[in-house]
């Protein structure tokens, strides 16, 4: 499977309700046998908004979602479980779980407010980068293997070891015939910054996220989404990745990875 090209399409198919069949774009990185957690969580918070869709009829949109990842998940079907913690008019607390053969893999938890126009009030002082257009292409499945990072299109002027600015989208589907909304989508791959600007080869270091918490503050535009991403190992087997989301407009939220860095 790792050097298969997966075909175009959809990173999940819906089976029921609450379960899903994972496609091969789903394919991870470290085991191309076991799902990349980039389109599960995208999958989440697309389940957490169609939740909302169901319950309400005002607007509330997903401020944070902090994803918690209890172990690896193979390319087999799940299922999702979502259920509101803390109910309000004008913010919501959300969980939804990730379930594999009973077990709970993935744990997302999600801030929802209330839409309000700020639009008067909106900025921010954080530096764009350079736009997609003006970088090159880059291939993703040159570092990793997978069907997730070969689903994706990138453009980037290189880098250090652990820094780096980049660019990703995709034209595979969330879920097969489905739409998504922009903020799912861009959630559906966001965990792509870890791998993306190594500080060491994966050959020489194990460093799987155990998490992953976004921060929005604006729903991104257009297909396009920026990393500025700096991924940092401390002394005793802690990391962290930290990003700036952006899109073509701007920088829009930020992404926090807790690593667990292990020499192999």
């Amino acid at each position: 499977m790792a050097g298969a090209e997966p075909s175009p399409g959809a990173y999940f198919e819906r089976e029921s309700v609450r379960r899903f069949r994972p496609t091969p774009h789903v394919g991870g990185g470290w085991n191309p046998d076991e799902q990349h957690i980039a389109p599960a969580i995208g999958l989440l918070a697309h389940m957490i908004e169609l939740d909302r869709d169901e319950r309400r009829e005002d607007d509330l949109v997903i401020s944070r979602l902090s994803c918690d990842i209890l172990g690896t998940i193979p390319l087999e079907s799940v299922e999702i479980a979502v259920d509101v913690l803390r109910p309000g008019r004008t913010i919501e607390l959300v969980e939804a779980r990730l379930i594999h053969d009973g077990r709970n893999a993935a744990l997302a938890r999600a801030w929802l407010v209330r839409r309000h126009d700020t639009r008067d009030y909106a900025g921010t002082p954080l530096v764009r980068i350079t736009p997609p257009d003006d970088l090159p292409t880059r291939t993703p499945g040159d570092l990793w293997p997978g069907g997730f990072v070969r689903s994706v299109e990138a453009r980037s002027a290189g880098g250090e070891p652990g820094r780096a600015t980049f660019w990703i989208r995709t034209d595979v589907e969330l879920v097969a015939g489905e739409t998504a909304s922009p903020t799912a989508r861009m959630l559906g791959f966001v965990d792509i910054a870890n791998g993306a600007t190594p500080r060491v080869s994966a050959e020489e270091v194990f460093f799987p996220n155990l998490d992953l918490t976004a921060h929005i503050f604006r729903e991104p535009r257009g297909d396009w989404v920026g990393f500025d991403t700096y991924v940092s190992f401390g002394l005793d087997g802690r990391g962290l990745t930290h990003t700036v989301l952006h899109d073509v407009t701007g920088p829009l939220g930020a992404v926090e990875q807790t690593l667990t860095v292990r020499p192999r």
